[in-house]
């Protein structure tokens, strides 16, 4: 029987192990991601303004929609429900899918971003390890496993992976910004920040990365997804996001400038910026000695990450399967742990086979440019359907006790409207080719490919399942 209900129905409950602090943590481990800080300072000065409008035109206007939404609809599914609320099962199952699919080649990138920066806790950064194909294939199989079996054991095991990925996250962070103001008190500053030559910087270059620093903000609503493995989830997701909201956009700005203060943005570099921020400015203090702990606690950072996304967006699948949208096995939940391991080992599995295709026929630079462009579009398309279905829901009456945007139908229709503009230009510049690649093309027409792919994979599986559905209706099953 294929169950139409509530997302999780009363037999298949999931464990509830998150409270505000856990959550907080999560957030923190699951948005904010030390990746992105060398991306933005590779811009010069102008990134910090572009920090700033990125957080007003989607941060803010993601987290009062995930906050009322989730308020509203504090069920098992997140984006899935709300959209299939709003606009039909074809829409929900598209969003996510998606949004599903387009954490398959973010974990590649961001287990790449833990296999660079794990180099330079022993050293190796400069060393053949450094452009080493197998290397970082093999790094990042083993640092996937490490992010999914505690996992498939429960969140009271699994999120003391993303808790330990949150201080490997804040910590380097910190470091990074203490470090710069030190270097910046003994030193100045490597980097102009006059104010009149700011935003002469913001040309094409920083509208090219807008995408990225867009998609450095996502990841709001990741627990609403598993709402019903969260304490009291109507109160406990809006102010978890606050909270980490208030660090997160802390941290991105103030660690692009400490890497600015360091390093002129012209030596910027990618996978290791990061690491090369923290080592330059610790020699130069005379703490030489702090940048192999920053590399590891960076890596389990990034493991970390890996985690808390792993575990969310498994619950797409889940609730897919158990709407009969994808084979019933993905719906199980198992016996001793109440985990959706099947859907959780099935992500870690499709991964692995990304991992050794994405790296296939290239170099670890182009394999990387092409994991973010892929998560960033198949990312952003549920976005645009999730600000849409804002603006079908409200007229709903809301249930006792749920947040509402201020400013009634209008505020929400512009705080959707300004998210669904950002998102939709953010959408269109992830299919620029980086302007370091060598084939734009052949880069471009991946990317392209890759998207037409998953678009009619998703609506090929969703139609054969409701044919299998109306056909087993016609026979009496349902």
């Amino acid at each position: 029987m294929v169950w139409r209900g509530s997302p999780v129905p009363e037999d298949a409950r999931l464990s509830r192990g998150l409270g505000v602090r856990d959550l907080v943590l999560f957030y923190i481990v699951a948005v904010f991601n030390l990746r992105w800080l060398p991306v933005a300072a590779a811009a010069g000065p102008g990134a910090v303004v572009v920090w700033v409008v990125a957080c007003v035109t989607l941060f803010v206007p993601l987290a009062l929609c995930v906050v009322e939404l989730s308020s509203r609809y504090p069920e098992e599914g997140g984006m899935y429900v709300w959209s299939r609320r709003a606009f039909g099962d074809f829409a929900g199952f598209m969003t996510g899918w998606t949004y599903w699919m387009s954490n398959i080649p973010y974990f590649p990138g961001v287990l790449y971003f833990a296999a660079g920066n794990a180099l330079f806790a022993v050293g190796a950064q400069d060393g053949p390890l450094a452009a080493s194909p197998l290397y970082f294939v093999v790094a990042a199989t083993t640092g996937l496993a490490i992010a999914v079996l505690p996992n498939v054991a429960g969140l009271r095991v699994g999120k003391w992976i993303q808790n330990a990925g949150a201080i490997g996250v804040w910590v380097p962070a910190l470091l990074l910004i203490a470090l710069g103001a030190v270097a910046l008190a003994r030193y100045g500053s490597a980097t102009s920040f006059a104010l009149p030559a700011a935003p002469r910087e913001l040309g094409l270059k920083d509208v090219l990365f807008w995408s990225t620093i867009a998609f450095a903000f996502g990841g709001v609503e990741t627990a609403s997804l598993m709402a019903r493995s969260v304490a009291e989830p109507r109160r406990t997701i809006p102010r978890a996001i606050v909270l980490a909201g208030v660090v997160i956009v802390s941290l991105y700005i103030l660690g692009t400038v400490a890497i600015l203060v360091v390093i002129p943005a012209s030596e910027v570099g990618g996978i290791p910026g990061i690491m090369q921020a923290i080592t330059r400015v610790a020699d130069r203090v005379g703490a030489a000695g702090l940048a192999p702990i920053a590399a590891v606690l960076i890596t389990i950072g990034a493991v970390g990450a890996v985690g808390a996304w792993l575990t969310a967006v498994a619950r797409l699948p889940f609730v897919a399967g158990l709407e009969g949208r994808l084979p019933s096995a993905f719906g199980r939940i198992h016996p001793r742990y109440g985990t959706p391991h099947v859907a959780m080992l099935a992500q870690g599995a499709i991964t692995i086979v990304l991992i050794v295709v994405g790296q296939a026929g290239t170099d670890i630079r182009g394999a990387y440019n092409v994991m973010i462009s892929m998560s960033i579009i198949a990312y952003f398309i549920p976005f645009l359907l999730m600000f849409a279905s804002l603006i079908r829901l409200r007229r709903e009456d809301s249930p006792a006790g749920a947040f509402r945007i201020p400013g009634g139908p209008r505020g929400s229709t512009l705080v959707a409207g300004v998210g669904f503009v950002t998102t939709l230009a953010a959408l269109a510049l992830a299919f620029v080719p980086a302007a370091d690649e060598a084939n734009k093309a052949l880069a471009f027409g991946k990317v392209l490919g890759l998207t037409i792919v998953l678009l009619l994979a998703g609506a090929a599986i969703y139609w054969r399942s409701e044919r299998a559905r109306r056909s087993s209706a016609g026979r009496g099953i349902l």
